[in-house]
């Protein structure tokens, strides 16, 4: 009896051990994301690339491979890394720029908590950008395709920063000393950093309001140009199945070095997304963007990039990972600077799209 009694207790504490080990939560993680898309613009341009303004889902008329991620985290709660290896369209165009290797690096990052006992943190390396509320992972978004404003703001940067979190989680702050303008190396002859910073607020948790800068110079030392830039948005979750986002930039550059004359440029954008089944969400957006002398869009017209842009978008879960998204959207300009088959021009861009992302 007393044998029976003892296999049974060791059975028992052998069976809980076993358990904890499984519960012990393991500081690293592997996780990876894959997006195919096709879309067709209906100007036909013959070299089946979008427009230079667009850096993610670029290509036209083809079955591409806008991002696929494997990615490694460690996390051990006092001290965190990442490494996130990409390729794709969105990688081709967005790190033209990086040489080597560097192209190919999505994030590659390493932090520490200053204080135990808060939540006071310095990073350093190559981060996502600090900078608006649409992600280069598109199953994180609204929408299928990205806006102007996002397409046309950093959506990675290298540096440093540090960052607090209030005891709350309604604060959060970061300071951020930065290469460039969405660089990994500095561009050559330059050798002065820039600056940001992020204010995060949440008043309740279903709103989000967020404050994000950029100071300094992106071009080399001899024909330094500061920029100033500001970017604010805002998210809520209206009801349980209606969510808002909205957003608006603001940015201003020297127009020749050591000028006390600014070339300004702005955008807008609001979309919404409506949960109409567990399975089916719908969104649509409105935006627009304006940038008269070319500081970021140089389309070489005499007056320079204003667009209006306006999309519906359409999202059904396969499965808890797995989304097939479609959206028809359309970019109305100014002037023609969309160039259509056979060297014509036209001032608006219809495109039809449809992708398939997954998250593992």
């Amino acid at each position: 009896m007393h044998t029976k009694i003892i296999i049974v207790f060791l059975s028992l504490v052998l069976s809980n051990a076993a358990i904890a080990q499984e519960e012990k939560k393991n500081p690293l993680t592997f996780s990876g994301y894959v997006e195919t898309y096709y879309q067709f613009d209906t100007n036909n341009p013959e070299t089946n690339s979008r427009p230079s303004f667009i850096y993610s889902h670029n290509r036209n008329n083809e079955v591409s491979l806008n991002l696929g991620l494997l990615k490694a985290t460690y996390d051990t709660g006092m001290v965190r890394a990442n490494l996130a290896l990409g390729a794709g369209s969105y990688m081709n165009a967005n790190y033209s720029a990086e040489p080597g290797v560097l192209k190919n690096i999505y994030e590659a990052n390493v932090g520490f908590k200053v204080l135990k006992n808060q939540n006071l943190w310095i990073t350093a390396g190559i981060m996502p950008s600090h900078i608006g509320f649409e992600s280069a992972v598109g199953a994180d978004c609204i929408t299928l395709t990205r806006s102007i404003m996002a397409e046309n703001s950093p959506y990675f940067e290298a540096g440093a920063k540090i960052t607090y979190v209030s005891p709350s989680g309604q604060w959060e702050l970061s300071g951020l000393y930065l290469n460039g303008w969405q660089r990994i190396q500095r561009v050559d002859g330059n050798t002065s950093p820039a600056f940001g910073h992020q204010l995060i607020y949440k008043p309740t948790n279903k709103i989000t309001l967020n404050s994000s800068s950029f100071i300094g110079n992106d071009k080399p030392n001899d024909v330094s140009q500061r920029r100033y830039f500001h970017d604010f948005y805002g998210q809520f979750d209206l009801t349980s199945s209606v969510k808002l986002m909205a957003g608006f930039d603001l940015g201003w550059e020297q127009d020749i070095a050591q000028s006390n004359h600014y070339n300004k440029w702005y955008g807008a954008s609001a979309m919404t997304q409506i949960a109409v089944t567990d399975k089916l969400n719908l969104a649509i957006r409105a935006e627009y963007y304006q940038d008269k002398k070319g500081v970021i869009i140089a389309i070489g017209t005499p007056n320079g990039f204003e667009t209006y842009g306006a999309s519906v978008n359409s999202d059904y879960k396969i499965s808890s990972n797995l989304v097939w998204r479609t959206e028809v959207k359309n970019y109305s300009s100014k002037e023609g600077i969309y160039i259509k088959r056979g060297g014509e021009t036209a001032d608006d861009s219809l495109v039809f799209s449809t992708s398939l992302a997954m998250k593992f």
